[in-house]
């Protein structure tokens, strides 16, 4: 057990890479599990993931990432990746043609793309951006944004896929059932948004001329019952 153990002072109950519990003991060349008595129970868990896991999911906004299962509730696909403490660059590719995510990777150094995830079906409306995001737990790593290159493919599509891909608002997988939600309505032409304000304008006034009207009424019938 010592070779797994990074060096560890005598007396502490744990280190940044590992969890002791129960009765468990860091001795000076060992982790003394139980003691030489009855009834004792010890248990020591490594607190690092050792293989990072990558994994994709589609979102309409109804959907919420599980990180304490790295995302696996939710997850399109995944696949393990040893990339902390490299002394190389690594890297990963996701490109997306009609509605085929897939995602490859270049983590040994070797500068070849292997497959990580191939997920069909896919369904991702236009105008959209992207982003980058990251967060820390217990346990904490830095998370540097060396660079982002985006790429547009050229691709022919029959008139028929082009309309279906114009036509998707929400993102979506074929044969994965989202939570529903209601597609954005589509923006308003100038025309349109002027009317709307112009009509609303117009009630407005048309309202409180009715008003001052019936005011006017009510307080005559209150002078006149008054006489």
């Amino acid at each position: 057990m010592t070779d797994l153990l990074p060096p560890v002072g005598v007396g502490t109950s744990s280190s940044s890479l590992w969890n002791l519990m129960g009765n468990a003991m860091v001795m000076t060349q060992y982790i003394r599990l139980t003691p030489d008595m009855q009834s004792k129970q010890g248990a020591l868990w490594n607190r690092v993931r050792v293989f990072p896991y990558i994994s994709a999911m589609v979102n309409n906004g109804s959907l919420s990432y599980d990180h304490e299962r790295d995302g696996r509730p939710t997850e399109l696909g995944g696949c393990t990746a040893i990339v902390r403490n490299l002394h190389y660059d690594t890297f990963l590719v996701i490109r997306y043609v009609k509605r085929h995510l897939t995602i490859m990777m270049d983590i040994d150094g070797k500068h070849e793309w292997r497959d990580c995830i191939e997920v069909p079906g896919v369904r991702l409306p236009r105008g959209y951006y992207f982003g980058t995001s990251s967060i820390t737990g217990d346990l904490s790593d830095n998370h540097d944004v060396i660079s982002l290159k985006l790429f547009e493919l050229t691709v022919e599509r029959t008139p028929e896929e082009e309309k279906l891909h114009r036509d998707v608002f929400l993102p979506s997988v074929d044969n994965m059932k989202l939570p529903e939600m209601t597609a954005p309505l589509p923006p308003l032409s100038g025309l349109a948004l002027f009317l709307i304000v112009f009509f609303s304008l117009v009630f407005s006034v048309f309202a409180i001329v009715i008003g001052i009207i019936l005011y006017n009424k009510w307080q005559d019938q209150s002078r006149k019952r008054f006489y």
